[in-house]
């Protein structure tokens, strides 16, 4: 298939156009024009850039791309590293960051939700970013918790009550520890995100409140591979995830 193709129907798909967001959703860097190989991962790394490269990979879907607001923009070091591999082998890079994040299906947050048997029920926030939902009736923070890292296998950073009762949940995937104090005021008992910030510790034991954080990486790797699932299966891809382990 075309590689404009591809990026054509997931701006539709993802309604990027909706989002205020701080990168370029879409093509990133573009490579050749048709492919037949996508390979998937969180994260723009080397890493990845060099197994798409062995895997013979036409393009690379991912949630954190390049050229984010206020970064410094000269192709120096790191950054030229990453985009001469690129350019060298040809392969386009695609990346969408809020949009993947609220799809009411593909998106982090909705597979996050289905890997905690959570079902949402409301959005809270900016851009409604905010998942909330009801957990396991009698759940307590203490046994949510060690769901969480069933689910993600790591063991989360968490904040509050290990007894406290969990009427309702609020979550939001990766770096969104910011919006603790809008999924209490939309009622949750727990927020769960991927990072904690130093204020949040406070706020959780003076407000009674659970907090946890359960991993950047960890709470985001879900929305990229329902995606690329997604696409391999309606344009005939050939696709592979590929997990660069990150415990951040």
């Amino acid at each position: 298939m075309l590689l404009r193709e591809l990026e054509n129907y997931t701006g539709q798909l993802l309604a990027i156009d909706r989002f205020k967001d701080y990168a370029p959703n879409g093509v990133q860097v573009e490579g050749r024009t048709e492919l037949r190989r996508l390979l998937c991962g969180v994260t723009a790394s080397e890493a990845l850039i060099d197994a798409a490269i062995a895997w013979r990979a036409d393009a690379i879907l991912v949630h954190h791309g390049y050229f984010w607001k206020n970064e410094d923009p000269r192709l120096i070091g790191m950054k030229k590293r990453r985009l001469a591999k690129l350019l060298q082998h040809d392969i386009s890079l695609l990346a969408y960051h809020l949009p993947l994040d609220a799809h009411p299906e593909l998106g982090n947050n909705a597979q996050l939700g289905a890997k905690l048997g959570l079902q949402a029920d409301g959005r809270t926030g900016e851009q409604d970013m905010v998942w909330l939902g009801t957990p396991t009736p009698g759940e307590t923070l203490a046994s949510f918790a060690a769901r969480v890292e069933r689910a993600l296998g790591r063991k989360p950073t968490v904040i509050g009550n290990p007894d406290l009762r969990l009427g309702r949940v609020g979550w939001c995937s990766g770096g969104a520890q910011g919006y603790f104090q809008a999924a209490l005021d939309a009622g949750c008992h727990c927020y769960l995100t991927g990072e904690a910030s130093e204020h949040n510790y406070h706020a959780a034991v003076e407000l009674g409140a659970g907090f946890i954080a359960a991993g950047h990486h960890a709470s985001e790797r879900y929305g990229v591979q329902a995606l690329g699932a997604h696409l391999a299966e309606r344009f005939d891809l050939d696709w592979r995830y590929v997990e660069i382990d990150n415990p951040l």
